[in-house]
This record gives C-alpha cells, sequence and structure tokens, in this order.
C-alpha cells in the first residue's frame, strides 16, 4: 500500500505552483493594484470581493472568509480529496507523487503507470462505443431509441452516449491486438472468459453510458438493453479502477458547476441525462446500488443540500430508508438532507416530461426534510399512544441518532424524539402492562377503609382490577352498561384490553353466572391461567364498593385512552398537517381532559 506523500515534495510543489494561473484557468481574474480580484466562485455576490495575492500565494473572500492556498483551492472549487488535489498539481508539473516507505525513502506509487494506461484505454473505448452509435449498421436502432426516450443529438453528444454493437469480440478485436491488451482488457471486465478460454466482449447490443470518477477520468460503463430479455441496466463489475459503492453516475460533471448548492439522487441514468436535458444540471445516480455511506459522504463535501429521489411506492420508500441509514453517519452541520417521492408509476424522466423544468423544481424545493421522513416512517412502525410503543420508538430511533456525526444535527433529532416520547410518566409501565399475574398483598386497615385508595396504592393495573371483579360479580357488566363499555377504548392500545372485552362480553349476556361458570368459559382460552391467578389473589374490595371501583377504573382507562390519542394526533402534527376532523378531534379531547 502505498505511503504517505512527503512534505518535502508538497512544500515544492507549492514552490513551483502560481496560484493565480490555477485560480485564473477557473475563475476569470482582473487585476487589482498588487493582487487580483473576482467574484467568489464560493458564494453569489455583485460585487467582487474575492482576492488573489500573488505575492502570498493565497486567496481570501472579504466576503465568506474562504481562503487557503493552490492545494486548498482545487480541494474546494473541484471537490477534490487531498491526496487528488496533490495529484492534480503534480501532473501539471509532469511529476509523479512520491510515497514515503518505511525506511524514509520516496518511491512512486508502482500502480501509477497502470492506472494511466487504464483510463486511457477506458476513453479510447468510451470514442469506440460513440463511433458505432453514428456507423455501426446496427447503430440506427440505438439512434431511434434515444429518439423514442426524447433526448436530443446535443444532449446525446454532452453525456458522450454510444452503442455497444451486437458482435461477440468487436471491442476485443479493436484493442486486443497482443496478449498484454487483451488481459488488460479482462482485468477491466471489458472482455469476458469462459471456462473453455473463449473470450467474448462484456457488453453487447446496449446503449453505453460512460461513467466518470470525481477527476473526469472514464472508470467504468452502464450499458442500458434496448428490448428482449436480461438486466435493464448491465454496469462494469468492479476493477482496480472501479468500484461502484464510490461513484455515482453525473456526479463530475455536476460538480462543474459552480456554486452548487443543491444535488439530487436518483435511480438510473436516463432520469440523470433527461433531466439534464430539461435544464436541471444537479442530479446523479449510484450504479445500481443503494446509495452507500462513501456516497453520502462525498455528495456533503460537495453541497448544501441533498435532494433524495425516490419513486412513491414501498420501493422507493424502502430505498429511501436505506439511503437514510447510510447518510446519519455521515450527516455533518450545514447540509440538508431532503426527500422527493414521485407519484406510483413515475420517475424523474417521465416526471419532468410532462410537467416542465419549473414544476418539476417546485417540487424538489418542496422535498421532505431528513427530520420528517425519519420520524414519519418510524412512528408506522411504533404507535406513540402507549407506553410500549414509546419505548419500542426510542430503541429504534436513538441508535440511529447517536451516528449523527454533526453535533447540532444530533441535537435537533434528539429534540424531535423527545417530542415523541418524553411525556410518558403518567403510562408508568407497572400499572399498564402488568398483568393479571401480580398481587396487591395484604390490605392495610386504610386500604380496607377506603377501597378506592386500595386500586390507586395496588400494583394490579385498572384493567386487571376490572376482570377480577367481573370474576367475582358477573352481573357487574349489566349493571354498570350505562357507563361501561370497553369497546370505547378500541385502538388504545392498553395491554389487557381484548382479555376485559371478552370476560366483560360473556359476564353482560350471562348475568346469572357464578364465578365457576366464568372461568369454565375460558377454560380453553391462552389466558386462562392468568383469570385464574387472579382469582387467588387476596381480596381486598368490599362488594358494596365494587361497582365503584369498577366504574372508577373504567373512567381511569378512558383518561388514558384521551391521552394516548392527544399524543398520537400531537405528534403526527409535528410531521405533517392535521385534516379538519383531527384536529376537531383534538380540540376535544384536550378541553375533556381539562375538564375532567
Amino acid at each position: 500500500m502505498a505511503g504517505k506523500i512527503p512534505r518535502e515534495f508538497i512544500d515544492d510543489l507549492l514552490a513551483r505552483t502560481d496560484i493565480v494561473e490555477i485560480v485564473d484557468s477557473r475563475v476569470r481574474l482582473k487585476k487589482a493594484g498588487k493582487n487580483y480580484s473576482a467574484c467568489c466562485p464560493f458564494h453569489d455576490e455583485k460585487t467582487p470581493s474575492f482576492t488573489v495575492s500573488q505575492d502570498k500565494q493565497f486567496y481570501h473572500c472579504f466576503g465568506c472568509g474562504e481562503h487557503g492556498n493552490a492545494i486548498s483551492f482545487l480541494m474546494d472549487y473541484d471537490r477534490l480529496e487531498f491526496v487528488e488535489a496533490i495529484e492534480e498539481l503534480a501532473k501539471l508539473h509532469g511529476l509523479d507523487v512520491p510515497r514515503e516507505q518505511g525506511s524514509g525513502r520516496f518511491t512512486s506509487d508502482k500502480n501509477k503507470q497502470q492506472n494511466e494506461s487504464d483510463f486511457q484505454l477506458m476513453e479510447k473505448v468510451t470514442r469506440f462505443f460513440q463511433h458505432q452509435l453514428k456507423h455501426h449498421a446496427q447503430g440506427s436502432k440505438a439512434v431511434d431509441y434515444l429518439k423514442q426516450r426524447g433526448l436530443s443529438g446535443e444532449i446525446v453528444k454532452q453525456w458522450e452516449i454510444g452503442y455497444a454493437p451486437p458482435d461477440w469480440d468487436a471491442v476485443l478485436k479493436t484493442f486486443g491486438t497482443d496478449n498484454a491488451l487483451k488481459k488488460q482488457l479482462l482485468d477491466l471486465k471489458l472482455v469476458n472468459q469462459n471456462d473453455n478460454g473463449k473470450q467474448y466482449d462484456f457488453f453487447r447490443d446496449r446503449i453505453m453510458f460512460p461513467i466518470r470518477d470525481k477527476r473526469g477520468r472514464v472508470c467504468g460503463f452502464g450499458g442500458r438493453i434496448m428490448e428482449g430479455n436480461g438486466p435493464k441496466y448491465l454496469n462494469s463489475p468492479e476493477t482496480r479502477i472501479f468500484h461502484k459503492g464510490y461513484e455515482l453516475f453525473g456526479y463530475y460533471q455536476t460538480r462543474q458547476q459552480r456554486n452548487l448548492q443543491r444535488i439530487m439522487v436518483v435511480e438510473g441514468y436516463m432520469d440523470v441525462v433527461a433531466l439534464s436535458q430539461y435544464g436541471i444540471q444537479y442530479a446523479t445516480a449510484a450504479l445500481g446500488t443503494a446509495t452507500t455511506q462513501d456516497h453520502m459522504s462525498m455528495l456533503m463535501r460537495g453541497t448544501q443540500e441533498i435532494v433524495c429521489c425516490y419513486d412513491g411506492d414501498r420501493a422507493g420508500r424502502d430505498a429511501a430508508w436505506r439511503a437514510v441509514e447510510n447518510a446519519l453517519p455521515a450527516l455533518k452541520d450545514g447540509v440538508q438532507l431532503k426527500f422527493l417521492f414521485l407519484p406510483d408509476g413515475e420517475d424523474p424522466d417521465t416526471m419532468i416530461r410532462q410537467i416542465g423544468q419549473e414544476a418539476f423544481e417546485e417540487l424538489v424545493a418542496k422535498a421532505t426534510p431528513l427530520s420528517t421522513f425519519f420520524f414519519d416512517a418510524l412512528l408506522k412502525q411504533h404507535s406513540v399512544g402507549t407506553p410500549e410503543g414509546k419505548i419500542a420508538l426510542k430503541s429504534a430511533a436513538k441508535p440511529l441518532i447517536d451516528q449523527v456525526a454533526g453535533e447540532q444535527q444530533k441535537l435537533m433529532l434528539g429534540e424531535e424524539l423527545s417530542k415523541h416520547v418524553g411525556e410518558y410518566d403518567r403510562f408508568k409501565l407497572d400499572r399498564d402492562i402488568r398483568a393479571a399475574n401480580a398481587g396487591p398483598g395484604p390490605a392495610t386497615p386504610q386500604q380496607q377503609k377506603n377501597p378506592v385508595g386500595n386500586v390507586n396504592k395496588t400494583r394490579l393495573s385498572p384493567i386487571s382490577v376490572m376482570i377480577r371483579l367481573l370474576l367475582e360479580h358477573p352481573s357487574l357488566a349489566a349493571e354498570c352498561a350505562d357507563s361501561v363499555q370497553p369497546e370505547f377504548l378500541n385502538g388504545s392500545g392498553i395491554a389487557g384490553l381484548n382479555v376485559l372485552q371478552d370476560v366483560f362480553s360473556f359476564c353482560a349476556t350471562h348475568p346469572q353466572a357464578n364465578t365457576a361458570q366464568v372461568v369454565e368459559n375460558f377454560r380453553e382460552h391462552p389466558y386462562s391461567k392468568s383469570l385464574g391467578r387472579l382469582l387467588v389473589q387476596e381480596h381486598f374490595i368490599d362488594e358494596a364498593d365494587s361497582q365503584r371501583v369498577f366504574r372508577d377504573c373504567f373512567a381511569r382507562l378512558l383518561d388514558w385512552h384521551f391521552d394516548s390519542r392527544i399524543d398520537q394526533l400531537l405528534s403526527k402534527s409535528r410531521i405533517q398537517a392535521l385534516s379538519s376532523d383531527e384536529k376537531q378531534e383534538l380540540n376535544m379531547l384536550m378541553r375533556e381532559r381539562q375538564s375532567s
């Protein structure tokens, strides 16, 4: 593995470099006294505040504060990594980048010459595919296909789109003129070899899209089928110069724009090309994989806003969630991550042709922020109307939030989480989820005098108290039917509600039944043992107080149910606007709770 670049080489490289030439080749400079000036390339301005000093070999913007040397400028303007910026400067001066070995001696990168040869060959193959599109006998079929897709000749040329002939060995015959070149073609996966040693082209009868890396070098290809069976897109396999988890189609072209404020990630090559034809020049696409963490890290270094655009179906939302999981560890402060979901059956290619650039950009501007999509997705899996649901939501969300790189981003998501799960003390777990297998223990003399106090202090939940009372006094169901109707609690998520409803229903239809008959009716039910355990608990409520306690317990359950529904509606309101019916329901519930 190559070692570090020696500091002496970096110093020498900067000494050889004139920053004015570097900047002026990208931003038109004007002489201003001893220095040079221009409108800053790193923020929008009408009056020049960007200054380059030839004496100091330094640039500074008095507007946004950006500053640095030639290396910094290449990193910020061309959006290169540090080593890539060094290599670019070295290339300008015709130098090889040395590396330090353990002994401290310098050595050239062993793979540099091989890489240069690989990239040169990939560039030649790109030109070959372009030539075939115009001149091969089957090329007209590919041209007709591109026209049917609505692509102009200008846009086809801009994206260097070509055609891989149906011949088995078109690339092999053209470029594999000796054994060394044949091996190189095999290594770059432009040619395959079967078990019998037969060699043949990897791409055949496909529309070809060259994939350029961050430095603009062709590192791989994507081939799109026009008709027939087979995968719609066929991408270059992994090679020594191509790693699809690191590359994005169209990213090099996108970052050539200055003051790039937004990048949109779409799913297909044709989406990127079609969007560019309609004036949207900031789209890029993953290469047949989910958007990886490396992709996200690269995107966040290149812009302040990332919009992930997916189909609105289940597959699209699943892909969006995978993007979230990969984005969070790379999410830094100052970057907005958003999600745009298109109507079912639509993709960016078809959508922009229907509605045009302006309307499409309006959709992009209204894309869903990360925090909204994040909690919306989780709240569909975990109800915040119950303590169990809140704990489940917190357990699912917190590990993901903890991965966030940006402290402010992490704090913001944490605060959003607390809004959804912070207030659940009133849903004490040992009130709501404790089953009928917990007993109250001996009643104190004061509890015997105050049966309602007994209920408040017992470890049994109100659900369990009501079931216990029904087992002892089945007639309570009919006696209290005017004010106690367990079906009102449907949807509350209160643990044990289904047991209460079943026991209450039986008792209401059999008011003359005794305890033994009720228990016998539930002998084969999965909760029959729980009912039996309830019955062996010590008696703690006088028969004279049983009806009042029964009603009080149900009133408490209604309170819990109202609180649960209020929490659900409030939580939803933080993500999206409530409907008029939901607003009316929330207002009614809030008034009910305030008056109780």
